[in-house]
């Protein structure tokens, strides 16, 4: 018998004890031993030939002992077999969508902008699954620059305040190689707003970097204070857009599979840096539909106790972001599957309305 990885070359008796083997687990979180699968799982087999049955499962890498007990576990193999071949995801119940949309609407109900809208929906997945919730931001094609106000900090950092396409705020903070005085700023924001006022950001970028490569001494002071100034406010990829909105991290804490403190804070870490994470999402971004992630498949070690439930979610430009469910591989994949896809909907109907 030729045994394929997503279970599809086992018999039925042992995808059913699979199957029987990783809901049990999920539901209690110990290892499940043969008289367990004997009573649940409805297979007629006697104890014997479960046994049996158990063993081979284990050689082929879906189940494993963690320990001396008779009772076994998933492995991230059992897990995706379970997923692909075993599961049967029920549609989410009519009550269910109309809470979802409910909630949904009352979160984003001050909503200003779409990051704002994107916030709501990842505070309704960590809501509704008890887990984490990660939302990539809105990437967005074209950024047309409206305003930018320079404000002094201290020393030489300075507040970057941008609006662009008319209702989305930037706010961020550069550091440059010397102190500029409020007169200067008041002067480069008024230039830069006079002259860029409607452009792309895009374009805006490459002008300023055109520009800096020209004789400065072509260039009065301040003209060059205010290309400076704005280059370094878009040499951080204003124009593709970036980061993650995270609601429910703490979540993670409640779970014993996650319990380790040292790889709780790791996972801290990486919602705070980010970019592991943008990384990971962005293989979802041209998904159809739910994509999972569990254990190594996400090719980051912090997450190798972790399962990703991700979707795509759009606006009238396309695709332009991933949300996703972030918890323990013993989740309750019949559950969150169509969370996922129902928020990544509800959020792509928000945002193309929005537009």
């Amino acid at each position: 018998m030729t045994t394929q990885h997503d279970g599809s070359g086992l018999s039925d008796r042992a995808q059913a004890l699979l199957k029987t083997l990783v809901e049990q687990y999920i539901d209690g979180g110990q290892p499940v031993g043969s008289n367990t699968l004997l009573e649940r799982s409805g297979v007629n087999a006697s104890s014997a030939t479960i046994r049996n049955v158990m063993s081979r499962l284990e050689k082929l890498g879906f189940i494993r002992s963690p320990h001396t007990s008779a009772g076994r576990i998933p492995t991230d193999l059992g897990y995706r077999c379970f997923v692909d071949t075993l599961l049967k995801v029920p549609p989410m119940s009519e009550a269910q969508l109309a809470r979802l949309q409910h909630d949904f609407q009352t979160q984003a109900r001050d909503a200003m902008s779409s990051k704002d809208v994107v916030q709501s929906a990842t505070s309704m997945l960590s809501s509704f699954t008890r887990m984490a919730g990660v939302v990539t931001l809105p990437r967005q094609n074209h950024l047309a620059l409206n305003r930018i106000e320079f404000l002094p900090l201290s020393g030489a950092k300075i507040l970057v305040i941008m609006v662009v396409n008319n209702q989305e705020v930037e706010n961020r903070i550069i550091e440059l190689d010397r102190e500029y005085t409020e007169s200067e700023l008041r002067q480069a924001s008024n230039f830069l707003n006079a002259r860029f006022a409607g452009a792309d950001i895009a374009s805006v970028r490459r002008t300023l970097v055109a520009e800096l490569e020209q004789t400065r001494d072509d260039m009065n002071q301040l003209m060059l204070n205010a290309i400076q100034l704005a280059k370094s406010a878009f040499d951080t990829d204003t124009d593709k857009g970036s980061g993650i909105a995270v609601a429910g991290e703490t979540h993670l804490m409640d779970y014993q599979d996650l319990s380790d403190m040292e790889r709780i804070r790791d996972l801290f870490n990486a919602f705070n840096e980010q970019r592991d994470l943008l990384q990971l999402l962005d293989k979802s971004m041209s998904a159809e539909g739910v994509r999972i992630f569990i254990g190594e498949e996400s090719g980051y070690e912090l997450l190798d106790a972790c399962s990703v439930v991700s979707a795509p979610y759009s606006n009238e430009e396309g695709v332009v972001g991933v949300l996703a469910v972030i918890g323990p591989t013993r989740m309750a994949y019949e559950r969150v599957i169509p969370i996922v896809d129902v928020t990544a909907n509800i959020l792509t109907s928000a945002l193309k309305s929005n537009d």
